[in-house]
């Protein structure tokens, strides 16, 4: 016999074949994302909960594990299942990115890097090494945290150029605050990677600040006129 419970999660079921998610607000996508590891369970107070802590749909997937665990009636294993979705879709939106691209322009560069910060909430920074043609060879986390001379290391930053035979770098990283503009510190930091790739012969030729969907290039700004003048 068909319960009410049923009912509902058949017509939701239905709804999003139907239509896609595009009318769904955050309380139903949230139900139907707990129908498939909360089987026996009634999921729109749990749903109802999610919202109330967390305010929002993307907040709710990108709160750590532990907090999600703690509202009453989810559990690890699915905090863990609703912590895999922007995960999967960082995986998905980095995989994406056209084999092969020519990334020669620092509009190219920050469209392709912006899906390494997604849901990010930590500052984390980035080595993107390139080939003679300006194709991707690697992109790879450098440091998570604080944004600084002292916490990169510049050892670090050289051996993955070399190692990846890279013609040239693009360094990126994230801030947090939600407002991409570069800071002092930013500009120090650029300058430090900037002399010691100059060191090997490799030039660094962008480095990419990234908050949300938005991102800003130094060398744009012409911050790199001024490290290459010596001024």
């Amino acid at each position: 016999m068909e319960t009410h419970h049923d009912g509902h999660r058949k017509r939701l079921r239905q709804r999003f074949r139907d239509e896609g998610l595009m009318h769904f607000d955050d309380l139903n996508i949230l139900e139907l994302l707990l129908f498939y590891v909360l089987p026996r369970v009634d999921t729109n107070p749990i749903a109802h909960a999610l919202i109330d802590r967390f305010g929002s749909l993307p907040a709710v997937l990108e709160a750590p594990v532990e907090d999600l665990a703690a509202v009453p009636g989810l559990g690890e294993n699915a905090a863990v299942f609703l912590h895999l979705f922007p995960e999967v879709a960082k995986r998905y939106l980095r995989d994406c990115n056209a084999p092969g691209e020519i990334l020669n322009t620092s509009e190219k560069c920050g469209k392709y890097l912006i899906p390494y910060f997604l849901a990010a909430r930590n500052e984390m920074v980035y080595l993107l090494c390139l080939d003679s043609k300006c194709k991707a060879l690697g992109c790879y986390l450098l440091h998570e945290g604080s944004v600084n001379n002292a916490a990169i290391s510049m050892r670090k930053v050289v051996d993955l150029a070399l190692r990846c035979n890279a013609t040239s770098v693009v360094l990126a990283h994230n801030h947090t605050s939600g407002i991409a503009l570069p800071s002092v510190e930013d500009r120090a930091t650029t300058q430090a990677v900037w002399t010691a790739l100059n060191a090997v012969g490799i030039p660094l030729v962008d480095h990419i600040v990234v908050a949300g969907n938005d991102f800003v290039s130094l060398s744009d700004d012409g911050f790199f006129d001024t490290l290459q003048n010596g001024y």
